[in-house]
């Protein structure tokens, strides 16, 4: 022990140009600190002072490959474990519609919740990629409507309200899912219709469900009046919860929104309704197909907030305002989430025949959720590269791990298809088909 702290002591005089008597080990980290600057992930050292003359202040009997490396060791170690805990940043400030103040224009990020958000948007990230890559490898196969680029609104509100608070969204579901405490292998396993999956096979990529999670729903806009429902239930038990009723651009002109906004408005409900407008809806830009594109003002006598979608602080900021404002009694709040898908409507949508390929290569290159949260954890010696690379990896294997487990899984047999249809007791018929008579596959040959 006592070679290993000369050996270190000796390392870090060399580093700070101090002599080896003058100072204890921890009064040179100190000074080795001034030296040290962690930026954009990449450890940086500034101007050393010149070396002394050979043979001073210096123990012949100490090899210098040795305390190289030893010093090498020292500055690494500082740059994985010195880290920020927490920062403050300025987000951008939210429209507002009926509203006199709205969410604050900073946020406050800590090392853990940004590591959690990071990890969370990227293990989504990596499940749609794996999922586009299944479905063109006929693999997975119908209606697949994938989340990439819109990450941040999912990882924003599920960090903004609580677990216990209930989520209903549209068809592009599998974020949510995630976020709702389901697990890749699960979803991906749905998306292949293997008995594994959450919904067992059954539910394919629209119909995935889990506690307080109500799924995707493939009718446009039809979720919107069943979270006020929810959010109805809510009230009626006073249990304190609220629901998040999730639309898309496209869907916001349903006649059903506004017949919802109404009862939600005069019963005051506790329901925030969430418009993900990213953009177009199906291969129509917003501006085709609305006459006003202030989703957010839509609600007329429901207060509203335009929020920045691709920032994931926005969103959690703007989310718990949101259900503040709904735990305390005001009613229901519609928040507009501008943000961008990067392929198209559905995997049967090139994506790029209404749009070009140039609009979504700036978008990605400008604008990407998790490449701006990631750059604000590196320039605030939040994280380093290193250690996001690690959870890169980690997710790269868990994705792909379940990839092998959706491609592996059996399909559910079909004496299942009349199972889980009622909660309990089913009826001896359903819907001409007797649950107990065993059912054959007919070919269609026959």
């Amino acid at each position: 022990m006592r070679n290993m702290l000369t050996l270190i002591s000796n390392a870090l005089c060399r580093i700070t140009g101090r002599k080896v008597a003058e100072q204890t080990v921890s009064e040179l980290l100190i000074d080795l600190s001034e030296f040290v600057n962690v930026s954009s992930g990449a450890t940086h050292i500034r101007k050393l002072p010149p070396e002394p003359p050979p043979g001073a202040d210096r123990d012949p009997e100490l090899d210098t490959d040795l305390i190289d490396s030893a010093a090498a060791q020292v500055v690494a170690s500082r740059s994985f474990t010195d880290f920020t805990p927490q920062v403050s940043f300025n987000i951008k400030s939210c429209d507002l519609h009926g509203l006199e103040e709205g969410p604050a224009d900073s946020a406050v990020l800590t090392r853990d919740q940004g590591l959690s958000y990071y990890r969370c948007m990227q293990t989504i990230r990596r499940m749609e990629l794996k999922a586009d890559q299944l479905y063109k490898q006929k693999i997975i196969r119908g209606f697949c409507h994938l989340y990439d680029g819109q990450e941040a609104c999912a990882a924003g509100i599920e960090a903004g309200i609580e677990r216990t608070d209930h989520l209903i969204t549209a068809y592009r579901a599998h974020a949510f899912t995630y976020t709702r405490g389901v697990s890749v292998r699960e979803i991906l396993a749905e998306l292949t219709g293997r008995k594994g999956g959450v919904a067992k096979g059954k539910g394919g990529s629209m119909h995935m469900y889990a506690p307080h999670f109500y799924g995707g729903n493939g009718i446009v806009g039809a979720q919107v009046p069943l979270g006020a429902g929810i959010a109805l239930a809510c009230q009626y038990q006073g249990n304190g919860q609220i629901c998040v009723a999730l639309y898309g651009d496209g869907a916001a002109n349903q006649g059903q929104l506004f017949e919802a906004y109404n009862m939600a408005a005069l019963w005051k409900l506790p329901c925030v309704f969430v418009c993900e407008n990213n953009r177009y809806g199906m291969g129509t830009s917003v501006e085709r197909a609305a006459a006003s594109t202030d989703y957010y003002k839509r609600g007329d006598f429901i207060p509203g907030l335009r929020v920045d979608g691709m920032d994931v602080l926005c969103v959690r900021e703007a989310t718990k305002f949101a259900a503040d404002h709904c735990r305390s009694g005001k009613g229901p709040i519609l928040m507009e989430l501008q943000t961008y898908r990067y392929h198209g409507h559905s995997m049967s949508d090139p994506g790029v025949s209404y749009r070009t390929r140039e609009e979504i290569q700036e978008v990605r290159s400008k604008n990407d959720p998790i490449s701006l949260l990631k750059e604000r954890m590196l320039s605030n010696n939040m994280a380093s590269v290193e250690e996001l690379k690690e959870i890169d990896g980690e997710i790269r294997k868990e994705v792909d791990d379940g990839a092998q487990f959706a491609t592996s899984d059996p399909e559910p047999p079909l004496d299942d298809l009349c199972k889980d249809i009622y909660h309990n007791s089913p009826p001896v018929q359903v819907r001409g088909t007797n649950p107990w008579i065993k059912l054959q596959s007919v070919s269609s040959s026959s």
